[in-house]
């Protein structure tokens, strides 16, 4: 095998809401996540809104006024 062609695998610590909340192996020391397990309805059981970066308000602004009016029904 080449030396030096694999990045430095190392401890990285997994921030969520600026606190730890796991330590797993990486290559990269930190990262910051939105969602984890501890946190996702699925896993929780808790219903919780989650919008990443807007995405609701894309939506809506896309899709209100006539825009459902030209099309034809079935």
């Amino acid at each position: 095998m080449k030396k030096n062609t694999h990045p430095t695998y190392q401890k990285c610590k997994v921030y969520h809401n600026g606190e730890v909340v796991m330590e797993v192996g990486a290559t990269v020391p930190e990262m910051h996540v939105e969602v984890w397990s501890g946190s996702h309805p699925f896993f929780t059981g808790k219903r919780t809104f989650v919008d990443a970066a807007g995405r609701v308000e894309k939506f809506q602004r896309k899709f209100q006024g006539d825009y459902f009016k030209g099309k034809k029904k079935k």
